[in-house]
């Protein structure tokens, strides 16, 4: 039971992780390839505030302020590349933060990680049972798919979407492309580190090893299995992805083959990426009005 509950946490946080890529990838075209560095900074601007005292209703505050604020610096610069050169800026960007959450002993303890992370207290509730948790991850999902929700169905998201299409049509018809690719860009920094916020507090130990390119890599896939640009679509690859990569370690394999079960979830997931991309790019949900 305790297992199951604890996937169930896992798929909650991750939905929120791949909810927020979507955004910049499903809606906008924007490949970012560093999400995992406001994740990263979510997690971390979290932890470090809640060890040293402050409640979590400001540590979470403050690390979606924090996400979101990276997020507009970086998107200043970046958003003025275009295709691949925008993906390669934002994954510099990702290892370089990596390189300071390891490099900064001072501040996040390097490599040894943070330990002792306490668990959310809200209203005089503290999340520390694992179906306690699960209703604070839950309760933030739902809040996610809402309030996402509705930003890619107002106007503001028709706008996205024609960007996307054709930014040069977008912009004849008096759309400015780059501000609405910027508060994309924004909004999904600011839901990665609330994704990272519910990580921290719920694994409690946090280290730069938690925020490599292999997460981008798997909050990627989730997007494009679930359905890029479709609002269930996060969710449904969340699922699918989590229990196909936790079913992976119950495979009966001889003790000495126990250290090549890192390397083989990799080579699977890197092969189902490219055999959705080319086999079906639409994901399992296909996006409403798209053939």
């Amino acid at each position: 039971m305790d297992l199951l509950l604890h996937l169930c946490v896992v798929i909650a946080i991750y939905s929120i992780f791949a909810m927020s890529l979507n955004l910049e990838v499903g809606y906008t075209g924007l490949f970012n390839f560093g999400h995992v560095a406001f994740l990263g900074i979510g997690a971390y601007t979290s932890a470090i505030l809640s060890l040293a005292g402050f409640p979590f209703g400001m540590c979470l505050t403050a690390a979606l302020v924090a996400a979101g604020l990276t997020g507009l610096l970086l998107s200043i610069p970046a958003l003025r590349l275009q295709g691949d050169y925008f993906g390669i800026a934002t994954l510099g960007f990702g290892e370089i933060l990596r390189l300071v959450f390891q490099n900064e002993v001072w501040l996040t303890k390097g490599p040894m990680g943070l330990p002792g992370i306490p668990k959310p207290e809200m209203l005089g509730v503290r999340f520390e049972s694992l179906p306690e948790y699960l209703g604070l991850a839950v309760i933030a999902v739902l809040l996610t798919y809402l309030i996402l929700g509705s930003v890619t169905e107002s106007p503001f998201g028709r706008a996205l979407r024609a960007v996307r299409d054709d930014e040069t049509a977008a912009e004849v018809l008096g759309k400015n492309a780059f501000a609405f690719k910027t508060r994309s860009f924004v909004i999904g920094s600011i839901f990665a580190g609330l994704a990272g916020v519910l990580w921290a507090h719920y694994t409690t130990f946090i280290s730069p090893s938690d925020f490599t390119l292999n997460e981008t890599i798997v909050v990627l896939l989730i997007v494009v299995l679930g359905g890029k640009g479709t609002r269930p679509g996060p969710v449904v690859g969340a699922i699918a992805l989590i229990f196909l990569q936790e079913s992976m370690r119950f495979l009966r394999l001889p003790p000495e083959w126990t250290r090549y079960l890192g390397p083989l979830q990799q080579m699977v997931f890197g092969a189902l990426l490219v055999a959705l991309m080319v086999f079906r790019p639409e994901g399992l949900i296909r996006e409403k009005g798209r053939k």
